[in-house]
């Protein structure tokens, strides 16, 4: 559970959790709940690493390697 918190951060989730914050301000100095519910979301989905997609619903999988492909030989057949 630590390791979801403190892991695999980039500027997306710090930007995500950022505005989550300015949501919660923004939305306890203008007294509106719904606000305050996006901004809780927002937050959360910093903190547990999730988007619209869950964990990994949306990643691109890792390069892989590509293999030469093999000289073949063909048998002349007459």
């Amino acid at each position: 559970m630590k390791s979801t918190f403190l892991d695999n951060w980039n500027i997306i989730r710090v930007f995500r959790l950022l505005i989550g914050i300015a949501i919660i301000v923004q939305a306890v100095v203008s007294k509106d709940f719904l606000l305050a519910i996006a901004g809780f979301a927002f937050t959360v989905m910093a903190l547990f690493n999730i988007g619209c997609c869950g964990t990994r619903g949306c990643r691109v999988s890792p390069k892989q390697k590509q293999t030469l492909a093999k000289d073949i030989s063909y048998e002349e057949v007459a």
